[in-house]
């Protein structure tokens, strides 16, 4: 059986009974990275409004009778819900899902089903794996290179079928409906039980998938590919967003051109070229202050050469001068490397008269 996020993926709360409750233990990371363990239970209802991890898509977060849960993982026919606060089996409660992420990640779910289709179609580009991140979502297409022409075409079309306002349809097949084999898929989990559920976009794909999804390709509202990166084992990451994540994208980028703008104090089409100004600009004063420095070493070096106490940092120097080294010493040990041996001759010679130097004043 579907749950109620599965069967109505624009549902925000529900009523429903708790079935059981027992202690669990949940690692989470904490806000300094670390791994934290967290004591809780986890809750069985009869159904839930909350969309366990699987398929690519993470889970959702909500509440039940106003009880935040903190991970909803998925166990055979079952939803597991882990909260730090004990319901008893039973009781009926109000479950209500985080709307803003819930459709987020129905958009952008369903915006890989659609690149992924219109790939496959353009171009023969198969998907072989997918991530709904944070920030980004990245398909993995099973090909050593995909050219920047390719990826122009894939966004002009989705975004085509987008403006056409596409039904998106979800429906239950039985595993011996002759239909299955014409759906697209990457096999069912080990623990599947029950019919199979397929997502539908009309005259488009046909797909295996247990996730939520927009009903129509309209809320999508766009499709913006971000690029393509080299993936593993001669594959090709392609990374792209959807809906609200497009406009916060832009949002974001709007801000980095005004502040930029601001400081570099030309206009947005000539960013670029005014940081490479400023990096040569940097680079040409850092060598200059090398030079310096350099400069100064050798006059300090040569106001010291006659000072008793100074010998052997005068030395020292001089010879990194004239092997045209670099390096540190500590504890009375030096440690360098040179780049002119020719000179080591006179380094030789330079060391020989500190050292008879040194004899004579003990």
């Amino acid at each position: 059986m579907a749950f109620r996020c599965q069967r109505d993926s624009y549902a925000r709360e529900f009523t429903t009974t708790v079935v059981s409750c027992r202690p669990a233990e949940l690692q989470t990371e904490g806000s300094n990275g670390k791994k934290e363990v967290l004591s809780g239970f986890q809750v069985v209802l009869e159904d839930t409004l909350l969309f366990p991890e699987g398929g690519g898509q993470p889970d959702d977060h909500g509440t039940i009778n106003g009880i935040s849960v903190l991970r909803v993982t998925r166990r055979g026919a079952q939803a597991d819900h882990f909260t730090q606060t004990p319901l008893a089996p039973g009781t009926e409660v109000q479950v209500r899902v985080d709307w803003e992420r819930r459709f987020d990640h129905m958009q952008q779910h369903s915006g890989q089903h659609l690149i992924t289709a219109v790939a496959d179609h353009l171009f023969g580009l198969k998907t072989t794996s997918w991530e709904l991140g944070r920030l980004r979502s990245v398909i993995e297409l099973d090909s050593p290179s995909v050219t920047i022409e390719q990826v122009a075409a894939i966004e002009q079309s989705v975004n085509e079928k987008i403006r056409d306002r596409l039904p998106v349809n979800v429906q239950e097949l039985s595993l011996d409906d002759p239909e299955v084999e014409q759906v697209r898929g990457r096999g069912l989990p080990d623990d599947h039980a029950g019919p199979i559920r397929v997502v539908t976009i009309e005259n488009v794909d046909a797909n295996m998938c247990c996730g939520t999804h927009v009903s129509n390709l309209s809320d999508l509202q766009v499709i913006k590919i971000l690029g393509i990166e080299k993936g593993k084992k001669n594959k090709t990451n392609l990374a792209f967003l959807a809906g609200n994540r497009v406009l916060k994208w832009m949002e974001r980028s709007h801000g980095t051109e005004k502040a930029l703008t601001a400081l570099l104090k030309c206009g947005v089409e000539d960013h670029v070229e005014a940081v490479k100004k400023l990096q040569n600009s940097t680079k040409l004063l850092q060598k200059n202050n090398l030079n310096l420095l350099r400069d100064l070493a050798v006059h300090v070096a040569h106001s010291l050469r006659n000072s008793p106490d100074w010998g052997g940092v005068v030395t020292l120097h001089r010879v990194a001068e004239v092997l045209e080294g670099k390096g540190a010493g500590k504890k009375g040990r030096f440690q360098g490397k040179a780049t002119k041996m020719s000179g080591r001759a006179e380094v030789q010679a330079l060391l020989q008269d500190y050292i008879s130097t040194q004899s004579a004043e003990e």
